[in-house]
Parts: structure tokens; sequence; C-alpha cells
């Protein structure tokens, strides 16, 4: 008998491939956050929490991929990172940051309700009600 291997589906492989980005990525921001600190060139920056905030947004996409959530979640965390090394150096104030948080959330549920981007597949569900996951 002659065992023929198993393929996995090219949406799964994919999938996959995109969780094991997150922890290459964790490390990379880590670093770089580290040596900018170090090298004096933007001291006093509360690493752990702007990277936290891109790390979840980089994440959203990693692992779901482009749907409805990751169009919300990923571009969210990442601009609220942004915002926030901004607000760290003096560019701009809490009280600018949080309003602009505001509209830029309600812009991403905008752009969600679109029909050209998927649902994600935990909120899919098959005849049998199954979700997809």
């Amino acid at each position: 008998m002659m065992n023929t291997p198993v393929t996995q589906p090219a949406a799964e492989i994919a999938a996959s491939n995109r969780k094991t980005l997150v922890i290459p990525l964790l490390i990379i921001a880590i670093g770089t956050g580290w040596l900018l600190t170090t090298l004096n060139i933007v001291p006093g920056l509360n690493w752990i929490w702007i990277l936290g905030l891109a790390i979840t947004g980089l994440t959203s996409f990693a692992v779901s991929g482009i749907d409805k959530s990751s169009v919300l979640i990923g571009p969210f965390f990442l601009i609220a990172s942004t915002l926030s090394v901004l607000r760290q150096i003096g560019y701009v104030t809490f009280n600018i940051e949080i309003p602009i948080l505001v509209i830029v959330i309600g812009c991403l549920l905008l752009i969600a309700r679109s029909p050209s981007i998927p649902l994600p597949k935990w909120m899919v569900f098959d005849s049998a009600g199954h979700s997809g996951e």
C-alpha cells in the first residue's frame, strides 16, 4: 500500500503562513524601538504601548487576512499607534488625538460596510449552522 500525501487547501496554507508572520514582526518592531531609543533618535517614548497597538493592528491582518473585522481593527490600531507617537513627541495633544480616533473609527465602519469586503470566517455559517472555522 502506498501512502498518498495529504495536501492542504491553498487557503489553509495561506492562513498558516500569515499566522507565522506575527512573531518575526513583533521581534523586528521591538528591536527597532529599542534601537531608536538607544540611539536617542526618539527617546522617552513608551515603546511597549506604541508597539502593542501596532502589533495588534498587524496581527488582525496576519491572522484574518482582509475581511470586515480586520479592515476595522487593523487600520484603527495602526493609526492609534501613530497618533500615540505624535502625542508622545509633542505634535498632537490628547484633546486632538481622541477626536481623530473617533472620526477614524466612524470612517472605518463605513468602509467595512462595503459588500466587496467579505465577512470574517467566524461569522459565516454553513447550512447546518456551523461556523466557517
